[in-house]
Formats: C-alpha cells, structure tokens, sequence
C-alpha cells in the first residue's frame, strides 16, 4: 500500500533538490537551467508523496561533487544533514542499507576534498541508523575515509569503544577481520603507539585460530607483518604470537620461515642467538627497516629478563656482561634499565656482585607457564594451609592454658 506524504515548498529535502540542481544547471542558460530546475523538482514531489525515499536521496545526490567543489561547509553540512535525514522515514532495514551505501557512495568519492567534513557526515549517518549492520557499513567506510583522506584524528578516539560496538553489531568473523585491520591500518598511518596497532594486527590474527589452512594462508602477509612491527618496538617485550596458527604456518614457509625464526630467538633464546642470525641475514633485516643498534638494546632486555627467570633469583654481574655482551660498568646500566621498563623487580647487591630478583616478566605465556603458574599456586596455597593450622593450634593450646592459670590463682 502506497502511503502518500504531503509536502510544501518550504520542505527542506525539496529546498535542497532545488538548491543542487541550479547548481548543476547554473552554466546552461537561465531558461533551459529553470526547465531542469521545474522538472526535478517536480520528481522529487512525486517521490515525496509516493514514498520512494530512496529515488529522492538519489536526486538529492545528483551534484554531490559539485556541492562539495563549490559550497561552504556549513551550507554542505546542511544539506547532507537533510539527505542523511530522510533514512529516518523507512521502515524497512534493507532500504535504509541500501540507502546508507548510496550516500555512503557520493560522500566517499573524493576522499582528500574536504576530509573531515565528509568524515562528519557520515558519523551524522551512523547515528541516524538503526539496523546494526548498516551501522557496522557506514563505520568502516568512515575508516577507510579517515585513512584515504589522511584525518585519522578524528576516528581514533572512537576505537576506545570498539568492544562496545562489537557487541551492538553482532558481525560475523570476516567482518571482524577486516575492522581490525582497517583500525591497525589507520594506527600505523596516524604514527600511533605501535602498542595500539600492535594490539588490533594480534586481534587480526587470533580470528584464523581454528580454520582451515586455506583459509589461515590469508593472513601470511600479516601474520610477518606483525612479528616486524614487535621486533621493531622498544617497549614491547611479550606476546603469545607463537601459539597463533596464522602466525605458526610461517616457520615452514620458503619465503617467510627466518621471519618466524626471528621471532622465535626474540621470545626464546638470548642475544647471541641473534648476533649469529643477524650475521647471516643482515640483507633480510634491512629489507624490512630493522636497525641492528635497536634490535641489539631489546635482545639485550631480553636476555636479561631470561637470566632472571631462573630458579635462585639471583644473577651474577659477571653472568650479566658475559650474556649481555657489555663491559663490567655497564652492568648496573642496563639493569637498572630493565626495571624501568618493569621487566624485573629486584635489587643490586654490589658487595657481593648479584642482582637479586623478586619478580620477572615472561616472554610468552603458553601452556608452560601456566603449569608454572599452577605449581606456585598450589604451593601458596599449601603454605598458607600450613600457615592457618598453626595458628589455631597456637590459639586452641592459649585457650586450654588460660582455665588452669585462673584456678591456681584463686
């Protein structure tokens, strides 16, 4: 059933038709420009009262280049504010989709005219909409906007609510892959913490956990990229990337396999292990922007957190310089640089030449560490038992005691 909407001349979406097509129509001549002008005018009347909203966007559109070429912003803003409007009107989620990629379509076009303001326009559209996925739609397009037209700034605080909007949108798995790597994408681009980034390339990966090789091969190329962008970072020093199948299929692999072994020495062996892979591999280092100076400093963090991972808790000055390939005044140095970076807590005892630690960081956290875990656990857990028991038998003997003395006293 046709439902038949009344208009005026002082609605807005027929004002904003008659504004966009005298500007499409500016250059043919006063009278043939007014004949265009009537007659789209008059079709957007009948889709008015016809309700088809969706060919009356499509007219609205028509001159979007042209609008953002030759309009203020605060005259554009209005406009598209009118034409985003109009999604409010249908009742059915499928057309307001098809809706939002129509306007999504002619705002994206040209991504470095204007940015921001098309960028704003489209965070209005999102709020407009109700249907979760169109949401969902209309968001990565102003993703890839923000990264196209170089306004990351803007979108970036949005992505504190990521997991808010996760749950609001319900999207399935592939979805989920390409939100991340767009966000990872827009970090990288704004020059973010490599954390940030770092944190949505690990989320990226995790989602080919359980698929079928096929399938987890999608994700080699950032599954190296990933690895790279840890073993670049200065203050990143832990990651569970080994137990990652996007992240395992490259030790096998001809063209990938030393990026994982990279990998591997950075999270499980200690600086030598490195010196004598970078002397063989010096060409592949370059090749992906790692500085050998910078990839020494962290391989030498590193191997100071294992040689305080040992059981006695203590570590040898000597141990330190011969592990760490530096002299004997730079020992306290990078052990105090160690905890600073809150690799380790511990403290230096120059009498006796150790470092004493009380806690230390993991590298990775696999399935050994936590039965280690478990094990210290359960141990605490004994000891406190053992804690508790002597302390009620130390009150049961007090109470026993304290009748007797009364009686004597008497």
């Amino acid at each position: 059933m046709t439902t038949v909407v009344p208009t005026s001349e002082d609605d807005p979406a027929l004002a904003v038709v008659r504004f966009t097509s005298k500007l499409a129509w500016a250059d043919a001549g006063p009278e043939a420009a007014e004949e265009q002008v009537n007659r789209l005018c008059s079709e957007a009347e009948k889709s008015m009262v016809m309700g088809r909203w969706l060919d009356l966007v499509n007219l609205m559109l028509t001159s979007a280049d042209l609008m953002f070429s030759k309009v203020s912003d605060k005259d554009l803003e209005c406009i598209f504010t009118v034409i985003c409007n109009v999604v409010s009107k249908l009742e059915s989620p499928d057309e307001a989709h098809e809706m939002a990629k129509l306007i999504c379509g002619k705002v994206t076009q040209q991504p470095n005219e204007k940015p921001a303001l098309r960028l704003k326009i489209l965070f209005n559209l999102y709020n407009l909409l109700e249907n979760p996925y169109s949401q969902f739609f209309v968001y990565m397009k102003a993703l890839n906007l923000a990264l196209n037209g170089k306004v990351t700034e803007h979108i970036i605080p949005s992505f504190k609510k990521i997991d808010s909007f996760l749950k609001e949108w319900n999207i399935d798995i592939k979805d989920k892959r390409e939100l991340f790597l767009g966000i990872a994408n827009v970090l990288k681009e704004n020059k973010s913490s490599s954390k940030d980034s770092f944190k949505f390339l690990t989320k990226y990966l995790a989602t080919f956990s359980g698929e079928d090789a096929s399938t987890v091969g999608e994700a080699k190329e950032e599954a190296v990229r990933t690895i790279i962008e840890f073993v670049k970072a200065p203050d990143m020093f832990q990651c569970d990337l080994l137990d990652m199948p996007a992240v395992g299929q490259l030790e096998m692999d001809a063209k990938y396999a030393l990026v994982y072994q990279l990998l591997k020495i950075f999270l499980t062996q200690r600086l030598d292990a490195y010196l004598e892979f970078q002397a063989s591999n010096s060409n592949l280092l370059k090749s992906y922007g790692l500085v050998h100076e910078d990839c020494i400093s962290k391989m030498r963090l590193m191997s100071l957190v294992d040689l305080g991972s040992n059981e006695s808790g203590q570590i040898p000055y000597d141990l330190i310089r011969d592990t760490l390939r530096i002299s004997d005044d730079e020992v306290e140095t990078w052990v105090v640089k160690a905890i600073t970076a809150k690799l380790i807590d511990g403290k230096m005892d120059q009498m006796n030449q150790v470092v004493i630690v009380s806690r230390c960081t993991e590298r990775v956290f696999g399935q050994q560490q936590w039965l280690t875990l478990r094990t210290k656990l359960a141990t605490w857990k004994g000891n406190i038992a053992n804690v508790i028991s002597t302390i009620q038998a130390n009150k049961t003997t007090e109470e026993g005691t304290q009748p007797a003395q009364g009686l004597m006293i008497r």
